[in-house]
């Protein structure tokens, strides 16, 4: 069939006017053939172009995609609720205590003041190590111990007050490759709908398109908190790691002031606590 501009350059050219009518009916007759291939494209349409409704009509692997970013995404919430309640009673307990040990004047002064959380178990590890020591042992050497005892009650306790933080890592980092697996899948399908309905019409086109970048876009939603959320509990945790240093810093100078100014002061102590 031909176009008004194939008439304008036969009119150019001089073509007879009898076929000029046999040129007019193949135009109704295009017209026609193509509000049918219209109406066809447009009952093909879906009816409801809603994230909900868009979900409703995806592939089943594009539906497990979406499902399982929206898990991603209540996760990462969840974790940010629990972790940041937990890290505010963490840090404010630590930061007391660290106040208190600065105004301590003794281990046995500082045991009567801290009596719980991370920095209380600090003291109780260097009164363990002292519990062990004995009087004819190098004050430096018991120093030592009581130094490495410390470090690993703060390693336990910073892996303690991480946990849970990994999860935001792994979402951030594949929440957009697995919306964008989803959104290849649908996209796989609309090219293979487009090769069975034979037309490339844009209105039949972009239904399935959309519902594979809804995919993508579910991807973005759950990997952006979560890297946010990742990156501010790691300032968060971090400044709860100084502040534990600080107290183990403080247990270290208290220890070494008792030590240094008699074993009898420190056993005194040992068999009070006893």
């Amino acid at each position: 069939m031909r176009s008004w501009k194939a008439l304008r350059r036969e009119l150019r050219r001089g073509t007879p006017l009898l076929s000029f009518p046999l040129l007019l009916l193949c135009f109704p007759a295009s017209a026609q053939d193509a509000t049918d291939r219209t109406a066809v494209a447009a009952a093909m349409l879906p009816r409801d172009l809603s994230p909900w409704g868009m979900f409703m009509q995806a592939d089943i692997v594009v539906k497990a995609v979406m499902v399982g970013l929206v898990f991603a995404t209540a996760v990462t919430w969840t974790v940010w609720l629990s972790k940041t309640i937990e890290l505010i009673k963490a840090r404010q307990n630590a930061r007391g205590a660290v106040r208190e040990l600065a105004s301590a004047r003794s281990v046995d002064d500082a045991m009567q003041q801290v009596r719980q959380g991370v920095v209380a178990q600090l003291l109780e590890g260097a009164l363990a190590e002292l519990r062990l020591s004995t009087d004819r042992m190098d004050k430096d050497g018991i120093k030592v111990r009581i130094t490495s005892r410390l470090q690993q009650i703060e390693a336990a306790a910073s892996r303690r007050i991480a946990f849970g933080t990994g999860v935001l890592a792994t979402i951030g980092s594949t929440g957009p490759f697995v919306g964008l697996f989803g959104t290849v899948w649908g996209i796989m399908n609309s090219f293979i709908g487009i090769s069975k309905s034979q037309t490339t019409n844009l209105a039949v086109v972009a239904p399935g398109i959309a519902e594979a970048l809804l995919a993508t876009a579910l991807g973005l939603v759950a990997a952006i908190p979560a890297v946010v959320i990742y990156n501010l509990f790691a300032r968060q945790i971090a400044s709860y790691r100084a502040l534990l240093g600080d107290g183990s810093a403080e247990i270290t100078r208290l220890v070494g002031r008792d030590l240094d100014s008699g074993a009898l002061l420190v056993r005194r102590h040992l068999a009070a606590a006893e």
